[in-house]
């Protein structure tokens, strides 16, 4: 379990030290324009939708480890491949390949939580999860937003080389976890094999899938993307003072995280995540006049 979660902070390290400069990246320092920056924040998902029910066949069938290992060898193509990109064509290419190794890296490593926990220990592992990931992604995000400048193009290439490189520094600490045989689900029967229809047929499942889009649509998604963009080119904020404003956000998530876990633990999940529905939209109402 701690080398599954020093796998998670490293891979979001990873991540935080390129995605928020992505924008920047594609649209200003190779001149390529704001939609071609747009088009490649999307292939991010479009990637994740395309490769993941193949992802979760694959987990299922070889085990969460070797997907994983897979998935890093992947995004750190992706990365080495952003770097060099100069090309519209090359920027997207090396984005949808970075963007499907990324969408893989997380059902598997929490596959590999769930495998390595009890059910007295799962909600505070995840919690941990969650921790890491957002540590890893603020320190990331601060650092590369020092590093970067948009008059120098090297400046990005060395940020997605970094990247690449700790994909592969991960792929040598994860081969070295031994998972243990994932237990038994209470109430599930051997043999029995899950379906899409059976998954559909299941209304409080479905409900909870909206509303992951929903809280996905209405704040990840314009986080990763559109707050950015918005930064740079409405505000006027230097990469620097975005990363600084990125690792604000992450320090918050830190320092409040198990907090957090106490008071949610005492409560229904459902009306603490309408209470985060709330507070996210006097978040970007502040942001809309920032």
């Amino acid at each position: 379990m701690r080398r599954i979660h020093v796998g998670n902070a490293l891979g979001a390290f990873g991540l935080g030290f390129t995605v928020p400069y992505l924008y920047v990246y594609v649209a200003q320092v190779r001149e390529l324009g704001a939609v071609t920056a747009g088009l490649v924040l999307a292939l991010f998902a479009v990637a994740a939708l395309v490769v993941l029910p193949f992802a979760g066949r694959a987990i299922v069938r070889r085990g969460a480890l070797p997907v994983l290992l897979v998935a890093l060898v992947t995004a750190a193509l992706g990365a080495l491949g952003l770097g060099f990109a100069s090309s519209a064509a090359a920027v997207l290419v090396a984005a949808g390949v970075l963007g499907a190794g990324q969408a893989v890296m997380q059902p598997a490593l929490a596959t590999m939580i769930v495998d390595c926990s009890t059910a007295g220990s799962r909600s505070r592992a995840f919690a941990m999860q969650f921790f890491l990931q957002n540590l890893g992604l603020g320190v990331g995000g601060l650092i590369g937003g020092h590093l970067v400048d948009a008059s120098r193009p090297g400046s990005f290439t060395l940020l997605f080389s970094i990247e690449a490189a700790m994909f592969l520094l991960l792929v040598v600490v994860m081969g070295t976890v031994r998972v243990p045989r994932a237990p038994r689900i209470g109430g599930a029967a051997p043999g029995v094999k899950g379906s899409w229809k059976e998954l559909l047929g299941n209304r409080a499942m479905v409900q909870l899938c909206v509303l992951g889009f929903v809280l996905f649509f209405a704040c990840y998604g314009q986080f990763e993307s559109g707050l950015s963009a918005y930064g740079v080119e409405a505000a006027g904020i230097s990469t620097s003072a975005l990363g600084t404003a990125l690792a604000a956000n992450t320090a918050v998530i830190v320092v409040a995280q198990f907090v957090v876990l106490r008071f949610v633990e005492r409560r229904r999940r459902s009306r603490v995540i309408a209470a985060v529905g709330l507070i996210w939209a006097v978040a970007w109402g502040v942001a809309g006049y920032a």
